[in-house]
């Protein structure tokens, strides 16, 4: 099937709460965000958008407390996985809510009500309501979330591993992974040397580490990793790992300017 131009859009939890205070939104850097989606969107209203956000300090700090990627397996698991549910579907409802106010369509895919996975691998999505909400001229809005796990009971995904599974059944043009930092740098945490590119097959192990914060699901090395595969399965798509905290700069890339690391 023939789709219009796609673009995957990740609005990172470090950009949009502050991930060292728990459950923490940074509402007016939401609404600047969603803002310069919508005058984008309005320039563009035959492009598709997939619209993605982290849990910041919704999700990361409940989750490291509880153990809840690592699977569900007594009570206690089961309580900590309804508590990081509970606190990330927090942070959505907020965006949510930031969106309407802008007249900024979307609609909510949150994978704790239709994934399956075994193992942390996804099993079972069924898509077809998502793939529908663009016809119909919405925006999906999907985030990490905790999952149903058959052998793990449950587990989280990230945003990158929606993305990618996704990918696969609805090709982007394009991924933009937008954060705080500026992209992807060989000595972090010093960030004097930002990387323009890495192609997929760089060995991103050597000069990456993991979030300055609380990140359950890995951190930059693990985006990192998580896209270059992706590239290598698809050749075509380019993903952008940028800096969306200047006013401005989320649209900048929207466009197509070449900030931050590109991977492809």
């Amino acid at each position: 099937m023939q789709y219009p131009r796609v673009t995957f859009l990740k609005l990172g939890g470090s950009l949009i709460t502050d991930k060292d205070q728990p459950e923490t939104a940074l509402i007016e850097q939401i609404n600047g965000l969603l803002s310069q989606i919508a005058e984008w969107r309005s320039d563009n209203p035959s492009d598709w958008l997939l619209l993605g956000h982290g849990s910041g300090s919704f999700g990361h700090h409940a989750a490291a407390q509880y153990g809840t990627r690592q699977g569900v397996r007594c009570r206690e698991d089961a309580l900590g996985y309804q508590r990081v549910w509970y606190s990330a579907r927090k942070l959505n409802q907020i965006i949510i809510e930031q969106a309407q106010s802008l007249n900024l369509p979307l609609m909510s895919f949150p994978p704790s009500a239709c994934i399956t996975t075994d193992n942390h691998e996804i099993k079972g999505w069924n898509l077809q309501p998502l793939i529908q909400s663009f016809h119909l001229g919405l925006i999906p809005l999907v985030y990490g979330d905790v999952v149903s796990d058959l052998t793990l009971g449950g587990t989280i995904l990230s945003t990158e591993e929606l993305f990618i599974y996704l990918a696969r059944s609805i090709r982007p043009d394009r991924i933009l992974i937008a954060g705080k930092v500026e992209g992807v740098y060989a000595d972090f945490p010093d960030n004097q040397h930002l990387l323009p590119h890495i192609s997929d097959h760089s060995d991103s192990s050597e000069f990456l580490n993991g979030s300055a914060s609380q990140d359950v699901t890995g951190g930059m090395v693990t985006k990192v990793q998580l896209m270059q595969a992706l590239c290598r399965e698809f050749s075509g798509i380019s993903v952008q790992i940028f800096s969306a905290v200047s006013p401005g700069a989320l649209r900048l890339a929207l466009d197509g300017s070449a900030t931050g690391t590109t991977i492809n």
